[in-house]
Formats: structure tokens, C-alpha cells, sequence
């Protein structure tokens, strides 16, 4: 399932390489989201991280002033057993205040 949402990203951040073998190569983001509040234990804002692109997409945001406002595109999927959310586009709107 997909849905739009406005998020503000906070940070992104590139990894490209190898690690035993393995090759990775992502780009995550970061985007502030509303902690739970309604068991009256928590209040405010954590920061959440989405797996996002490869990681030369990274380039087109890198010289942008963080925090900012950006209309998303999410998709739930789910291995089965766990479901997770990941971004499938970022479009900056506006600078945040911070």
C-alpha cells in the first residue's frame, strides 16, 4: 500500500561499499515522526530511519539546508511475518523551522 505524506527530513546519509563480501549500497533518511502519546508516557518527536535509494541519490539533496519539508511517497511491505515502510520519493518543499 502506498501513501503520500509531508515529512520533515532531519538528515540522509550514503553508504556504498563492501563488508565481508557483501555489497551494500543506500541511501537512508531520516524524517522526524510523533512519538506515541497515548499511554501519557511519551510527548514529542523522535527521528525515524527509512531506507530510501541507491546511494548516489544522495547527491541531489546533499547541498540542501537540513532540517526541511519534503511531500513523500511510502509503501508498507512486509516480509510475511514483519511489515515495514520504506520511501519512494522525496520532494522538498520548504525549509523547516527549527
Amino acid at each position: 500500500m502506498k501513501i503520500n505524506q509531508q515529512l520533515t527530513i532531519t538528515g540522509m546519509k550514503a553508504s556504498k561499499g563492501e563488508f565481508e563480501g557483501t555489497a551494500f549500497d543506500s541511501t537512508k533518511v531520516y524524517a522526524m515522526t510523533d512519538m506515541d502519546e497515548s499511554k501519557g508516557n511519551a510527548k514529542g518527536f523522535a527521528t525515524v530511519e527509512y531506507g530510501f535509494a541507491k546511494a548516489d541519490e544522495f547527491e541531489k539533496y546533499k547541498g540542501l539546508t537540513f532540517p526541511f519539508k519534503a511531500d513523500c511517497e511510502l509503501e508498507f511491505v512486509t516480509s510475511g511475518k514483519a511489515q515495514k515502510m520504506i520511501l519512494l520519493s522525496v520532494k522538498p518543499v520548504a525549509a523547516a523551522k527549527v
